[in-house]
């Protein structure tokens, strides 16, 4: 292959191609179930089933070896599931090839109705999969099971006592049965300790998949590459070079229905205590022994380990105006819809650079990124401070991208400089190339057993211990979000604690996508 030309090719299998030997030494023969709970549900159909047709067009899911079980308490046939689904895999644009794909994988997908606290249903359920499995002659001890929980966790304590109950599998000779379960793991610290442990009575760590879907994303699973596999970074990584480190997450759009769900846990639950604490772990941690899941998990939890605790004066939280104006917000709710905050890594390599973790909806633009700033030149000779540090930039979404900041000539007689970069733009450097969605990836993981992407129990009780006392303190009164105009930057005390953070704005400087 030519370094200017990229393909996606089919898969022969479900094994991955790197680092598999290490997962697990039993050969895998039996067939595959995959059990979506929740079936009916928004998540299932618009992220869980998607993901799980893209696996099978791309060759990871074969027909001869897989099917596909939906369960939830609506009462439907099998076609109407396949019909619900079909509007979320097709589109008006769609060739006969597409559509022909879509039509042989619905055909893969069962649907069964119970309850999730009763035996009937998961009786059901374990008899319509152990037909599926004798039809494909699978060896009683070989066939595995994954079941998917697109579910409120209010319900997993009883649907894990169910699925153990009635629906596990023998694993003598190569099988497993795999759960995934989806956030929020608990409100609280309290709260998460109990859902791991009655999740924990029933299951082996190894059996468990917290999935944070921002671990799938493309170039979240390029951090430790970048960081490990280039050597000119290795001696920059730390507090000797970078000023400060900055994790943002934009959307320019308010809660749009979800009003209800939102006010109940709040951004710093939805967003900051998950998905951005995980890229910070990725950012900030030691090199493991080796790419085996359990070194890298161990690093992101001695990095959560060493946070200090968080200073209410290092936090300021906003709620843009208009959110109370949804009928399914309290009048007086204290919910944050934006938090900007610093974190402190009490180690060698990290102490004195401040994290800042920013947040918010109903913002000025939609956008995800890793943005590390570099200290000042000592010594600056061309004095062009004023222009801006040096910062390298992952651009999560959209538009993914990897840029560096930094000072160059400009261009003709005079001795002038100016800020430039050196681009890594996906679309330009990778076309033709379809970037695959989180869920897809980490699926495909879970079917492979490797639990790298995924968030142990004791990462997670590190996680909620950094951020529940502030939670408590937000709940009960004692710190007030600051109103914001829909479609700003945020609070103006955002800006003020980024400034007083460290962190020097580049003036005059914009990053262009460059053009195809």
């Amino acid at each position: 292959m030519g370094s200017s030309t990229w393909s996606v090719e089919k898969r022969s299998g479900l094994r991955s191609d790197s680092f598999s030997k290490d997962i697990d030494n039993v050969p895998e023969t039996g067939c595959l179930s995959i059990i979506v709970l929740g079936a009916s549900g928004d998540l299932a159909k618009k992220k869980t089933f998607p993901a799980l047709f893209n696996l099978y067009r791309q060759g990871f899911l074969h027909s001869n070896e897989v099917h596909i079980f939906g369960y939830a308490r609506t009462k439907i046939s099998d076609d109407e599931l396949r019909n619900r689904i079909r509007g979320y895999l097709i589109n008006k644009d769609a060739t006969s090839e597409h559509s022909e794909e879509v039509s042989k994988f619905l055909q893969l997908i069962k649907y069964v109705s119970g309850s999730y606290d009763a035996e009937d249903g998961f009786r059901l359920l374990d008899k319509e999969i152990a037909e599926h499995e004798f039809s494909k002659n699978s060896q009683e001890g070989s066939s595995r099971r994954l079941f998917y929980l697109a579910l409120p966790p209010s319900v997993y304590p009883s649907v894990c006592r169910m699925i153990k109950l009635c629906c596990m599998n023998k694993s003598n000779l190569g099988g497993w049965t795999r759960i995934v379960v989806e956030k929020p793991f608990g409100k609280d610290l309290d709260s998460a300790e109990q859902l791991s442990a009655q999740i924990g009575e029933l299951f082996d760590e190894p059996q468990i998949y917290r999935i944070d879907h921002y671990l799938g994303k493309e170039l979240v699973q390029n951090l430790l590459v970048l960081r490990f596999a280039n050597r000119m970074f290795l001696p920059l990584w730390n507090r000797d070079n970078i000023d400060n480190v900055q994790i943002v997450f934009r959307e320019d759009f308010g809660t749009e229905g979800r009003g209800g769900y939102f006010d109940e846990y709040g951004i710093i639950r939805d967003i900051i205590q998950n998905h951005l604490l995980q890229v910070l772990c990725l950012v900030a941690m030691e090199k493991p022994v080796s790419l085996k899941p359990e070194h890298i998990r161990d690093e992101k939890v001695k990095v959560l380990q060493s946070v200090l605790p968080i200073t209410d004066d290092e936090v300021v939280l906003g709620q843009y105006e208009g959110y109370t104006d949804d009928p399914t917000v309290p009048d007086l709710s204290n919910t944050p819809t934006f938090a900007s905050m610093i974190l402190r890594i009490h180690n060698e390599r990290w102490e004195g650079v401040p994290f800042i973790l920013k947040a918010g909806k109903a913002l000025n633009s939609r956008k995800a990124e890793i943005r590390i700033q570099f200290k000042d030149v000592p010594g600056d000779i061309y004095r062009c401070q004023r222009q801006g540090r040096n910062e390298f930039v992952i651009r999560l979404q959209p538009l993914e991208a990897i840029y560096m900041k930094l000072t160059v000539k400009q261009p003709g007689l005079e001795m002038s400089t100016v800020q430039s970069e050196l681009d890594l733009s996906y679309g330009q450097r990778y076309q033709g190339v379809t970037i695959p969605e989180a869920y897809e990836r980490l699926i495909l993981d879970t079917i492979r057993g490797d639990q790298q992407h995924f968030v142990r129990r004791d990462e997670l009780k590190a996680a909620w211990e950094i951020f529940t006392p502030l939670l408590h303190r937000i709940d009960n009164g004692e710190m007030k979000p600051i109103p914001y105009k829909p479609g700003s930057r945020g609070p103006a005390e955002a800006d003020e604690l980024l400034s007083k953070s460290g962190y020097v704005q580049t003036h005059g400087y914009i990053w262009i996508p460059p053009t195809l």
